[in-house]
């Protein structure tokens, strides 16, 4: 795990109802705007190894809380390379993150990319990195389909943080074993 590391986060929903004992909302969750939808929970951030797709560091926040914020948090330290999303541009010029010797590899933003004309060096770099990224969203995928935890379970991030750390090692089992890694 000493190549690169990729970085994305994922909103997983809670309960808006405020039908409940206290008549009110989970504190600790916010509500977001993605696109034009608004979500209410909290934010998952993973980090995956590059290569195989093992998520090696997960941290959780409210919903409202932007992703370059935790991206410190997910890096191991001994990355050569790290592949973002468009979300994360701007974060190779944070304070936290001068002294890392790594290439950052930020996708470009939707509007621009679609300038691009098919075969330009650009439109293929960009190709290339959503090909990376692509490995990041695969966790994701194993969390909230498989395992069904597209919505809290429970209320306040440390419970739910502890089911996330839970479910990130059954996929992590998963993603290996399609690999032949024991």
């Amino acid at each position: 795990m000493l190549e690169g590391t990729i970085v994305d986060a994922t909103i997983i929903e809670a309960p808006t109802s405020t039908k409940n004992q206290d008549k009110q909302r989970d504190t600790e969750m916010h509500q977001t705007k993605k696109g034009n939808q608004w979500h209410f929970g909290m934010k998952l951030h993973i980090g995956v190894d590059d290569a195989l797709g093992i998520v090696h560091s997960l941290t959780t926040t409210a919903a409202n809380v932007h992703d370059i914020k935790e991206t410190a948090e997910l890096l191991h330290g001994k990355e050569r390379c790290v592949w973002t999303d468009a979300g994360y541009r701007g974060v190779d010029k944070r304070d936290e993150h001068q002294e890392r010797d790594v290439s950052w590899f930020i996708a470009e933003r939707p509007g621009i990319r679609r300038g691009y004309d098919k075969d330009s060096p650009e439109a293929k770099h960009e190709t290339l990195k959503a090909s990376m990224r692509a490995k990041v969203e695969h966790p994701f995928r194993y969390i909230k389909r498989v395992f069904g935890y597209d919505k809290v379970r429970y209320r306040g991030l440390k419970k739910n943080t502890e089911r996330l750390f839970l479910l990130t090692g059954l996929t992590n089992l998963m993603i290996a074993h399609k690999f032949g890694v024991s």
